[in-house]
């Protein structure tokens, strides 16, 4: 049974019955009502917090398990990306720099170059975007890949190449000079021996009597084989390839025509007086990309050290005057 209260109003000097009005009491059960319901948050709060589900236990595990395996194949290519990344360093300073090729650009070795600048947290990555980051990292590192192949396959043909190479650059002298006394004028201005005037002698003088075989100094291909008078007269001219050229002057007899394929010791003429010259020689020039160079330091296959240090200080100090 419901007690009922009393108070005394000091108005009507009576005790009247205490009445609750009506807006008291609806918010006294809206307030009962919003306790209610927060402290049922905090429990469900609380609950979920200290007393997680079974799926969520379950769910967790595999995010940290997830978390580990990406982090550790983040490892691994990240290593594979530094060795890589070393390999084609060495491809582009070491490898190709031998056989004088040019680099290949990163911009050519893959599309997908760019790196980020900061990581995507892995926290805030669900599968498909973890997945995804690593499918890009693969992708990159295979597209580097194809194209190192393709540079090892390039450098395997310049290698194949080498001994081509080698044979073909001028590498003996053009008659055989076994006792280093036949360089009569060296590379460099010299006196005119028909004007008496200094000018640029852009090869070098082997004297030798006439009839003295001239041989090619490399393989080639015979460029020029002419038998015109005057300035070099009977000369011939080897194109070597890789930018190499050869050029034999004065000869008395040509044993080539033009077209024609040569190796290194082949003989190509014999040694003779036509043209500009005042006595049996042969005039030997090497050129280099269409550019004059001396000849002397192309003779390091048919002497020793010993022979060739011999040869740069007589052609250095050879006679004033040029033949021819």
């Amino acid at each position: 049974m419901k007690k009922i209260k009393y108070y005394y109003n000091t108005h009507t000097l009576k005790y009247e019955k205490l009445t609750t009005p009506l807006h008291v009491r609806l918010l006294k059960f809206f307030g009962f009502i919003s306790a209610l319901l927060v402290s049922s948050a905090l429990i469900i709060y609380l609950y979920n917090k200290f007393f997680p589900k079974p799926q969520d236990i379950e769910a967790q595990r595999r995010y940290e398990l997830l978390n580990s395996n990406y982090k550790n194949i983040r490892k691994k290519v990240d290593a594979l990306q530094n060795q890589l990344s070393e390999l084609e360093k060495r491809d582009n300073d070491v490898y190709r720099s031998i056989f004088e090729a040019n680099p290949i650009p990163d911009s050519a070795r893959a599309k997908v170059m760019e790196k980020k600048t900061e990581m995507v947290k892995v926290s805030e990555m669900d599968d498909d975007e973890i997945a995804a980051d690593i499918a890009d990292q693969l992708n990159n590192m295979a597209s580097r890949v194809a194209y190192q192949f393709k540079s090892y396959d390039e450098i395997s043909k310049l290698i194949a190449n080498q001994e081509e190479k080698l044979a073909s650059i001028p590498a003996i002298q053009p008659v055989s000079n076994k006792q280093l006394n036949r360089i009569a004028s060296g590379f460099g201005m010299r006196i005119d021996p028909v004007y008496g005037t200094p000018k640029l002698h852009k090869g070098l003088d082997f004297t030798a009597p006439q009839g003295t075989p001239i041989y090619a100094t490399g393989n080639g291909v015979v460029k020029v084989a002419s038998r015109m008078d005057g300035g070099y007269g009977n000369h011939v001219i080897i194109n070597h390839g890789y930018g190499y050229e050869t050029l034999y002057g004065h000869m008395v007899r040509i044993n080539v025509r033009p077209g024609q394929r040569v190796t290194r010791g082949q003989v190509i003429g014999w040694v003779g007086s036509t043209g500009k010259s005042t006595g049996p020689h042969c005039h030997y020039e090497v050129h280099v990309n269409k550019q004059e160079v001396n000849p002397v330091y192309f003779f390091y296959n048919d002497l020793n050290a010993e022979q060739y240090d011999q040869l740069l200080k007589i052609a250095a100090t050879g006679s004033a005057k040029s033949f021819d």
